[in-house]
């Protein structure tokens, strides 16, 4: 998808969620720790994200059978400990050299790529890695890690609570000598999907909620079935979509323990909904002004936040937004306004008045969230509305052609 155009336009339907992009993405990465095969259910396949990752494994000696809503990753050949590759990056290479090096004891992987949100460079994950005792530095476009043996177990203390480096962090105790603790850690579901399949491949991993997360490394894990939970952004979007189209949406397999919070935000900002036995049935509601910050889960996720902007913008009044975990993540804000938004930006604060009636225009998808919020705006703008770069979407939304006219849409 290079191009998307759509026109005004209701959400009503059943849809049912794909497995969380977030989680899948870094169970394809545990796969390195292992020679044994690892199978993913409820694996989203179609995802250009999880594309480039299974590319990624087949470049470096993994051989990834897929399937429907499935994946299983087997190992016939020695491994390499280099990831040579010319092609799109994304930020998960980072946690890919985590687990060569604790694995190998070296590695070699390309620069990270991914969505450029403000200030998102790899300084935790230098930091971790020399904690445990690795040697590393960059070589013409790539990263690359050198150990003495094994890594060795440390105590890792997180100046934020950072979910890439919470991640890398895991990979790297689970085969490490001695033990860890992680001190400041982020725990969100994803992170908990990710220990509870490494712990099923043998690992030693305890949580102790949000104060640390304590590892006994291993000598070796072996394999494992695990299914990935269902994806909370994907969840949120259908759910903000059928009350800023007025529509009538029941979402399947919906995670409601991962969004008690923004659903809270939501039922008293005018979403009408209710809970089925599986599911989460929006029937619309008028969508009021919102005030909100982000911050770590439990909280309202920074990827959220373009889906809120959405929402406040179609309700009289104004909406306040301020992101505080990437301050100023508000460049999407100017596609939106192409359209008709209106907005301020007061130091790390985003105002936005709401109320006015959207027009079509030509835009363009920033990022991944930026290209969805702007797809929900071009369902509620009179006129046609053009999404240029919309092949972001598809890195995190599967099948989004498919399950749109499942609910009555066409792109």
């Amino acid at each position: 998808m290079s191009n998307i155009k759509i026109q005004k336009a209701q959400l009503n339907g059943q849809v049912r969620l794909s497995g969380a992009k977030n989680s899948a993405l870094k169970l394809l990465t545990a796969s390195v720790l292992t020679d044994e095969a690892v199978e993913i259910l409820n694996s989203p396949n179609g995802l250009l994200d999880m594309q480039v990752h299974i590319k990624m494994l087949n470049q470096m000696g993994k051989t990834c059978i897929e399937g429907d809503r499935y994946l299983k990753i087997t190992e016939n050949n020695i491994l390499s400990s280099e990831l040579l590759w010319d092609e799109r990056s994304i930020r998960n290479s980072l946690l890919i050299l985590g687990s060569l090096t604790t694995r190998f004891g070296n590695g070699k992987v390309p620069l990270p790529g991914g969505c450029p949100l403000g200030d998102r460079k790899y300084d935790l994950h230098i930091m971790l890695l020399e904690k445990f005792g690795a040697k590393i530095w960059e070589e013409e476009g790539y990263l690359c890690t050198k150990t003495e043996g094994r890594l060795k177990g440390c105590d890792i203390h997180l100046p934020i609570r950072s979910t890439g480096a919470t991640e890398n962090a895991i990979l790297c105790a689970s085969l490490a000598l001695g033990t860890t603790t992680i001190w400041n850690p982020h725990i969100r579901p994803e992170i908990i999907d990710l220990i509870t399949m490494l712990n099923k491949m043998g690992a030693n991993i305890k949580v102790y909620g949000q104060k640390c997360i304590m590892i006994e490394g291993v000598e070796a894990l072996g394999g494992v079935r695990h299914q990935v939970i269902s994806d909370n952004m994907e969840a949120l979007t259908w759910a903000i979509g059928a009350v800023v189209t007025q529509g009538d949406v029941e979402i399947i397999d919906f995670p409601f323990e991962h969004l008690e919070v923004p659903l809270v935000h939501l039922r008293e900002s005018g979403m009408k909904f209710y809970r089925g036995e599986n599911s989460l049935i929006v029937r619309g509601g008028e969508a009021f002004p919102i005030d909100i910050s982000t911050g770590p889960y439990p909280g309202i996720n920074s990827d959220m936040q373009p889906l809120f902007a959405v929402f406040g913008a179609t309700s009289k009044g104004e909406s306040r937004i301020i992101d505080l975990r990437f301050p100023g993540r508000y460049d999407y804000v100017k596609e939106l306004a192409k359209m008709g938004v209106n907005y301020e930006i007061d130091g790390s604060l985003l105002k936005i008045h709401g109320g006015r009636k959207l027009k079509g225009a030509k835009v363009v998808a920033t990022d991944l969230r930026a290209g969805i919020a702007l797809l929900l705006a071009g369902m509620t703008a009179d006129g046609v509305t053009e999404i240029e770069d919309a092949w972001q979407i598809a890195r995190g939304y599967e099948n989004l052609k498919s399950k749109l006219k499942g609910l009555g849409v066409t792109i």
